[in-house]
C-alpha cells in the first residue's frame, strides 16, 4: 500500500463502510475521518457518531445536505425530465455527486491526501464518487477498499465485522442492501438477485401496497415557477418539505414503485427495486405543464436531451462540459413552465386530469372542433400536398420499375 496520512472516508454505518475503518488502519497505517452526508436517510444516523468514534475513526464529520441536494441536484435533474432507461428516477445516483462534492471540500478542510469510499468493484457508485473526486480534486488519492482487500462478498464481510466485534445492521437472513435520501429508497442484492423473485411487502417503507391504498381518490396540484416545484394545493412550500409532503402523500397511495433490471454502466445488468413517490408525481406535473409551454421542436428536441441527461447522471458525469452546457439548454426552455398541474392520485395511479399555465401556447380558438375563423382547414391541402411530396415520388418510381 502506498503511503497516506490522513484518509476521508464516506461513511454510512453500512456493512461495507462499518469494517473499513479498521481495515484502512490496519493496511495504510492512517488516520481515518468518517464522513456521513445527510441527504435525507431519516433514522440511518442515529448514532452513527458514537458507532464511527468507537470502531477507530479519529473524527466524523455528519453534514445536513437536504437543501443543496434538493435545489441544486435534484430539481435541475427533473427540469431535464432525466429518466433512465424510461423507469429508473435516478434516486441514488443524483445522490452521489453531492456527496462526494462535500467529501472533497472535507478533505482539503483536513489536509488530507486521499478519500475513500465503500462502494464495489462491480456497481456504478465506484465511477460516481471517483469522477467526482478527479473533477474536484485531481490531487487526492482514492482508496476503494472494495477492489483491494481480499473479502470476496456479503458473507466474508460479517464474518469479519463479528471477529472484531463491529456492530453491523445486516445479517445472513437478511443480506439485501437498501439506499435512502429524500428522493427514493433502493433495494438489491441478496434474494434480490433472482429477476423471478417477488419482493415481499414489509420490505418496502415509504409506500402500501396499491391493493391496500385507499378506496377513493385523492387530488393535489402543483405549482411551478420557470420549471421548478414551488406549492401543493396552493401553499408555498420550500424544496426539502415540498418533497417530503409528496412522499407521504403519494406513498399513501402506493405511488411510485419501480421493479427492474438495468444496465450498470460497468456493463452488468443489475435488479433493482425502487420507491419514488414524490419524485413519480413531480415528473408528471412537471410533463403536464411543459406540454402547454413548450413548443413542438424544443419539446420533441429536449426528449433527446433528456436521454442523454439521465445517462449523465447514471454514470457520474455530474461535473462535466456537457452536464453544463445540457444545463444551459435545459434552463432556457423552462422560461416559460410556470404553472399548475391537477393530478388524481389513485391505489398506485398518478394521472394528470388538468393543466394550466400563464404562458401558454394551447388555443382553444385553433382547438376546437367546433366551427371557428381562426384555422383555414383549406390549407391543409396545400400543406399535405408538399408534406407528402416525397412519398408520392418514389411510389411512382417504383410502379415505373
Amino acid at each position: 500500500m502506498s503511503k497516506v496520512k490522513k484518509v476521508v472516508l464516506a461513511y454510512s454505518g453500512g456493512l461495507d463502510t462499518s469494517i473499513m475503518i479498521k481495515w484502512l488502519k490496519d493496511n495504510y497505517g492512517c488516520q481515518v475521518i468518517c464522513y456521513a452526508a445527510d441527504v435525507g436517510q431519516a433514522d440511518e444516523l442515529n448514532g452513527l457518531k458514537q458507532k464511527a468514534l468507537k470502531t477507530g475513526a479519529a473524527k466524523i464529520y455528519i453534514e445536513d445536505l437536504k437543501d443543496e441536494f434538493a435545489r441544486d441536484f435534484v430539481f435541475p435533474m427533473l427540469k431535464a425530465g432525466a429518466i433512465y432507461e424510461n423507469q429508473y428516477l435516478l434516486g441514488t445516483s443524483v445522490a452521489r455527486p453531492v456527496i462526494a462534492k462535500r467529501q472533497v471540500e472535507i478533505a482539503k478542510k483536513e489536509q488530507a491526501d486521499a478519500v475513500a469510499h465503500g462502494a464495489t468493484g462491480k456497481g456504478n457508485d465506484q465511477v460516481r464518487f471517483e469522477l467526482t473526486f478527479k473533477a474536484l480534486a485531481p490531487e487526492l488519492k482514492i482508496i476503494a477498499p472494495w477492489r483491494e482487500w481480499e473479502l470476496g462478498g456479503r458473507e466474508e464481510e460479517i464474518e469479519y465485522a463479528n471477529q472484531h466485534h463491529i456492530p453491523i445492521p445486516v445479517t445472513k437472513k437478511k443480506p439485501y442492501s437498501s439506499d435512502r435520501n429524500l428522493w427514493h429508497i433502493s433495494y438489491e442484492g441478496g434474494i434480490l438477485e433472482d429477476p423471478w423473485f417477488e419482493p415481499k411487502e414489509e420490505m418496502f417503507l415509504l409506500t402500501v401496497s396499491p391493493e391496500k391504498a385507499p378506496s377513493r381518490p385523492e387530488y393535489l396540484e402543483i405549482g411551478f415557477v420557470k420549471g421548478e416545484p414551488v406549492s401543493v394545493n396552493g401553499r408555498r412550500l420550500k424544496p426539502v418539505q415540498l418533497i417530503q409532503t409528496l412522499n407521504k402523500i403519494g406513498g399513501r397511495h402506493g405511488i411510485g414503485r419501480v421493479d427492474i433490471v438495468e444496465n450498470r454502466l460497468v456493463g452488468i445488468k443489475s435488479r433493482g427495486v425502487y420507491e419514488t413517490p414524490g419524485g413519480t408525481i413531480l415528473y408528471a406535473a412537471h410533463q403536464a405543464v411543459e406540454t402547454l409551454t413548450l413548443d413542438r421542436d424544443v419539446a420533441h428536441y429536449k426528449l433527446q436531451v433528456a436521454q442523454r441527461y439521465a445517462e449523465l447522471v447514471y454514470n457520474g458525469q455530474w461535473f462535466t462540459p456537457l452536464k453544463r452546457a445540457l444545463d444551459a439548454f435545459i434552463n432556457s426552455t423552462q422560461a416559460n413552465v410556470t404553472g399548475v398541474a391537477r393530478l388524481k392520485l389513485y391505489k398506485g395511479n398518478c394521472t394528470v386530469v388538468g393543466r394550466r399555465a400563464a404562458r401558454s401556447l394551447y388555443r382553444p380558438d385553433l382547438a376546437t372542433f367546433e366551427k371557428e375563423s381562426a384555422y383555414n382547414q383549406q390549407d391543409a391541402e396545400g400543406f399535405i400536398n408538399l408534406f407528402g411530396l416525397p412519398l408520392k415520388v418514389e411510389a411512382l418510381t417504383r410502379r415505373r420499375k
